[in-house]
């Protein structure tokens, strides 16, 4: 008998995440995240679940990053009421994040319903709500590392650390086919990269049939730092934007990367090497999320500065009011301002953008990963112009990246976890990152040993019937929930742009050329059979010119 693999999400993309693994005595899930990046990706979120949520008998939860835990709440809105296993920090987290990522789905509904309310269109519904999250927390069962747990019939896991985030974990598991041996799997979840300010390195036994290895940075080294190194170059980061009049803004992730990029602040204002007029970490989430890091932190390592220590500190500010984040418009310098999220795709960071982008003397400094499609993407690609909140919003600030804060291991560092575990009798399935990631993965794991038809890039919903001894046969689905060419960069994204340079291209032409530019785009529509521009904007499909979004 054999057992089939599915994978329905971060197949050829980064988010997403979500296995099923389907055996002789039941099926079972491996994370069930959230799609995030261009409006196509985004899309797979609102589109049916490719299972029948009520027939899954328990899930195993890696960590509690969205892109790997925030679809959670819609399995629960579709009638399930199965347990979710997790490490207790990650139990901790989930606490806040899925209410957090509830509340983000009902107030997009809301400025949804009321665009379609301009137009007379019915209601949007949010992908889920509050409720549907809080049922989810009740179905929350822990485990700690390295004890093996029985979570249905013919299944055992073990989690291992991962050294992604607080309580993120690589889970190895072992699941009965009836004939002999189990298949035994390993799921790295997130593996974080080796030098990190809050835990050990990531860790794992080896020997497996099968391993599902993320690929983010497939392909991409960093400089090998210290986290001494890491820390002088965030301060000469923050000097230099200081120094330039403006407020430096971080878009930052609210699990992990705000409370490291706290602490090294607090320990460069503490050591007298930097000098801000006010330190702001402005996100309800983060804040609520810094709380749990304090519970936990006896499992901190390579710490300089306890979260009271840090605190002390007047110029540090947790501001969770809606009316303490707004006046922060009026600090024109001297601020550094910390908000999630990382990607710059909701919450609060919009607003900060938004009144800082125009800005000359402003930096934004991302320190994260950015999905292709997300705001922040956009941003760090060099757009000179971008779109939020409706509004066309002139790119004048300085953007810096900072690639040491990643919480993912890097090139190098995947092949060193890769070649601990092996190794793979079956196959190593690479996942978590884009093709041409995850392509400079496969390429560089030939070079330690293994064949080039053992390591396999899967795309979402393709699935595999393995068994002890090998794959049996690979399967694609009969339609696909996405065309593959449409995760890096889609339609609503080059529609984007071109809008973006066709009003940058009519605002630097005399008014003569803009009537000849505009009945030459005329025409070309009118051979494509589409309705003159008039009718389209009548019909809402295209803004007028001087129109603008919400």
């Amino acid at each position: 008998m054999t057992i089939t693999l599915h994978f329905h999400g971060a197949a050829g993309t980064v988010t997403g995440s979500c296995y099923r693994i389907v055996h002789p005595q039941g099926q079972f899930l491996v994370d069930c995240g959230l799609f995030q990046g261009n409006k196509s990706v985004r899309d797979l979120n609102l589109k049916p679940t490719p299972f029948d949520p009520r027939t899954i008998d328990f899930l195993l939860l890696t960590h509690a990053h969205i892109d790997h835990a925030g679809l959670l709440p819609k399995l629960y809105a579709q009638g399930w009421r199965g347990p979710m296993w997790m490490t207790e920090p990650t139990a901790g987290l989930l606490e806040y994040l899925l209410p957090d990522s509830a509340g983000i789905q009902e107030s997009e509904a809301e400025r949804e319903t009321r665009k379609r309310g301009r137009r007379g269109d019915e209601p949007a519904r949010p992908l889920y709500t509050m409720a549907d999250a809080e049922e989810s927390l009740k179905h929350r069962r822990t485990c700690a590392y390295g004890e093996w747990i029985e979570p249905g019939p013919g299944v055992r896991a073990r989690y291992w650390n991962a050294g992604h985030i607080i309580g993120s974990a690589s889970i190895e598991v072992e699941v009965s086919n009836g004939e002999g041996r189990p298949v035994r799997l390993m799921f790295s979840g997130d593996i974080g990269p080796d030098e990190k300010v809050f835990y050990a390195e990531p860790e794992g036994p080896s020997g497996f049939d099968y391993i599902l290895c993320e690929s983010t940075y497939g392909g991409r080294e960093r400089e090998d730092y210290t986290l001494v190194q890491r820390r002088q170059a965030l301060k000469a980061e923050i000097v230099t934007a200081l120094q330039r009049g403006g407020n430096l803004v971080i878009p930052a992730f609210a699990v992990e990367r705000s409370q490291e990029l706290l602490h090294d602040i607090g320990v460069l204002i503490r050591d007298g090497e930097i000098d801000p007029r006010i330190v702001v970490l402005d996100s309800p989430l983060a804040s609520k999320v810094t709380g749990v890091y304090r519970k936990y932190a006896k499992m901190f390592e390579d710490t300089e500065l306890t979260a009271d220590e840090l605190f002390n500190d007047p110029r540090f500010r947790i501001i969770e009011a809606v009316e303490d984040s707004k006046a922060l418009n009026a600090i024109k310098g001297g601020a550094i301002i910390m908000s999630a999220s990382g990607m710059a795709d909701a919450g609060r960071i919009k607003h900060h953008l938004r009144n800082n982008l125009i800005r000359a003397n402003a930096t934004v400094l991302f320190v994260g990963y950015q999905a292709p499609g997300t705001l922040g993407q956009i941003i760090l690609s060099g757009a000179k112009e971008v779109r939020i909140h409706g509004t066309l919003v002139p790119v004048r600030a300085q953007i810096r990246s900072l690639g040491n804060y990643s919480a993912h291991a890097d090139h190098s560092e995947l092949v060193d976890w890769i070649r601990g575990r092996l190794p793979a009798h079956g196959a190593v399935f690479l996942t978590h990152g884009e093709d041409a990631e995850r392509t400079a993965l496969r390429q560089a794991l030939t070079t330690i040993g293994l064949g080039g038809d053992q390591v396999i890039l899967p795309q979402i919903d393709d699935y595999f019937e393995l068994s002890a001894q090998g794959i049996r046969a690979a399967r694609v689905p009969e339609t696909r929930r996405i065309d593959p060419a449409q995760l890096s960069s889609d339609w609503h994204n080059l529609f984007s742009d071109f809008t973006i340079r066709l009003s940058q291209r009519l605002h630097s032409i005399p008014d003569e050329e803009k009537l000849r530019l505009m009945v030459a785009l005329e025409a070309e529509l009118s051979a494509l059979g589409a309705p003159p521009t008039a009718a389209m904007a009548a019909k809402g499909l295209i803004r007028e010119p001087g129109a603008l979004d919400e």
